[in-house]
């Protein structure tokens, strides 16, 4: 990653199939970064994903809509206004199977790499 004041004016739009906008802002595509990436994403109504069990930690901060995160210890529901933390190596999986858009920033450390995510088969 540049090690100077770096001004994003045009972040990476990474191509989906499934809906979900991403904008890689910081990060492996974007700025070259190993070390961090931050996206903002927006996940459409009746969105999901395969679980996944990544080897970064990623934070969570929703701006408006709501969430479905399914932990091994029972399911979070996260609302504009709030955040979460979800440690390397932990099994999730993420939804919006509400009635309006997920609109969050994902800060992932390291920075995401499909080669890191480990999506199980959907």
């Amino acid at each position: 990653m540049k090690r100077t004041p770096f001004h994003q004016t045009a972040p990476f739009r990474v191509p989906t199939d499934d809906g979900k906008t991403i904008e890689e802002h910081f990060g492996a595509v974007a700025t070259e970064s190993r070390d961090v990436s931050i996206a903002h994403m927006i996940a459409p109504p009746g969105w999901s994903e395969p679980a996944q069990t990544p080897e970064f930690g990623e934070y969570t901060l929703m701006v408006s809509g709501t969430k479905r995160i399914e932990l091994p210890d029972g399911a979070v529901t996260l609302k504009a206004g709030e955040s979460l933390f979800v440690p390397a190596g932990t099994r999730v999986r993420y939804s919006n199977p509400f009635d309006e858009p997920a609109d969050y920033w994902s800060v992932c450390m390291p920075a995401f790499s499909p080669d890191l995510v480990h999506r199980e088969d959907a």
